[in-house]
Parts: C-alpha cells; structure tokens; sequence
C-alpha cells in the first residue's frame, strides 16, 4: 500500500496530480469508479470540479492554481470518447442531493451526468434513497484495471495494490452495483434531483 498525504502530492499545486492521473488513464481500459458523495472527477462540469478544488485548497491550505486544475481535468475528460475504454460508475442519489457547490452549478452537473450516461461505453448506475442495500457505502474507490485500487481521504490517498485488496474492493463494487439503476431508471432519479432542485434558481428572462 502507498499512502501519499496531500499536503506533500499537493506541495506544487493541483495540476500536477491531474497530469499523474491522466497518465494512469491512458494505462487502464477499465475503470470502475463507485462515490457515495461527490461527482467522479471524470464526469464533472468545469463548474463543479472548480467548486470541488476550491473546497480542497481552502482545507489544505494549498498553492492556488485552480484554473490550471479545472483545464486539466476537463482535458482528461476526452478519454471518455475513447471506444477502447470501458468506464463503469456507481453514485448515490446522496452524491447528486448534497450542497457542494450553488444550485444552479449543481443543476448543470446533473444534466452533464444524463449526456454521458447516453455514452456507449460509459454505464452510470445511481442507487436511489429507497433501495436496500447489501454493503454499506462507506466511502468512494477507483479501480483500475485489476491492477490497483484508490481511495481518497480528508488527509491522504490510499494506493492499493495486493492482489487480495484488489479482489475486495471488485467484490463491494460489484454487489453496490447490484443495486443500481440504470438507463431510463437512473435518468428518472437525476431528473427528480433535477425537479427538486430547479425551483431555487431563478429563471433567465434575458
């Protein structure tokens, strides 16, 4: 296991992390991805990743090179057209409800999320507030491959990579997944986040 604190992968600012990242895309032809509070970085609006890394530079107290970050997310999100990449998300309905950015930011996400959902090779799963579930969702992960698997905490990443890990966290993944939607279903529960949420951003008369 590799434990990388922030403040020492942060030390030069954020937009190195996005170039390290999108490395380890250009290596994986499957990447499965499961978060129980936040949109997954690859599918974020330039809006919602901004207010996601503002969130992390107030907290660590990090370089300010936001504009930098968001760029270089966003140019990762090109691997998402790729027909040889395979990607494979599972959200809560929690991660589409929680007030992590302005409405109005988090509506434009929410209609970003049902246009990639539509992607041949991207399936989005949401596991809706009613559903019974067989494995708590404790915190987000990443895998790559069957090669390594990664989690974030406040303080640090976690970047494991034993075989026996590897086989756990495919194994939370795929009973979560179990209980996901999907297509028409998993649109269905974005557009009631979307309904709820459209009534506290005042209409454009311009």
């Amino acid at each position: 296991m590799q434990h990388a604190e922030w403040q020492r992968v942060f030390r030069a600012g954020l937009r190195p992390r996005q170039n390290e990242l999108a490395e380890l895309d250009q290596k994986t032809r499957l990447f499965r991805a499961f978060e129980a509070t936040v949109v997954p970085g690859l599918l974020q609006t330039a809006e919602y990743a901004r207010a996601r890394f503002a969130e992390g530079i107030r907290r660590l107290k990090l370089p300010n090179d936001i504009n930098e970050a968001v760029q270089g997310r966003i140019q990762r999100q090109e691997i998402l057209y790729r027909p040889d990449k395979r990607f494979y998300f599972v959200l809560t309905e929690a991660a589409l409800r929680f007030r992590l950015c302005p409405a109005q930011v988090m509506l434009g996400q929410l209609d970003r999320l049902i246009s990639l959902s539509a992607l041949p090779n991207v399936r989005l799963g949401i596991i809706g507030f009613d559903t019974q579930y067989s494995t708590a969702p404790w915190h987000g992960f990443w895998l790559y491959d069957n090669s390594k698997a990664l989690i974030e905490t406040y303080s640090a990443a976690l970047d494991l990579r034993q075989p026996q890990e590897i086989e756990l966290y495919s194994n939370v993944f795929e009973q979560l997944a179990a209980v996901a939607s999907y297509g028409r279903s998993a649109r269905a529960i974005i557009t009631r986040v979307i309904d709820d949420l459209a009534p506290e951003v005042p209409e454009d008369d311009s």
